[in-house]
């Protein structure tokens, strides 16, 4: 099921996430190369689990998060679940 943007913001801003072109995205930043990749092997496998697959970006040092619901068309409850799931990961 599709959320509203506003229901997204309420759920995800506070975290850093931002809506936009119905999908939300987040970058974080690491110290080294590595621990970004080795952060986006986390996330796969949180990805694998939840049945929902973001696009994964990778630079030098950071990493650039997007998730939608290709099959909707937008931001789903799955996406929010998913978010959060990788701030939990990520953020600890």
């Amino acid at each position: 099921m599709l959320i509203s943007p506003d229901e997204i913001n309420k759920s995800l801003a506070s975290r850093g996430w931002k809506y936009s072109d119905k999908k939300i995205s987040k970058s974080y930043t690491f110290d080294t190369y590595i621990q970004g990749i080795e952060s986006i092997n986390k996330i796969a496998k949180l990805a694998e689990a939840q049945n929902h697959h973001p696009e994964i970006f990778i630079g030098y040092c950071n990493v650039d998060i997007s998730i939608s619901s290709h099959n909707l068309g937008g931001v789903s409850t799955k996406c929010v679940n998913l978010a959060l799931g990788i701030d939990n990961i990520l953020e600890t």
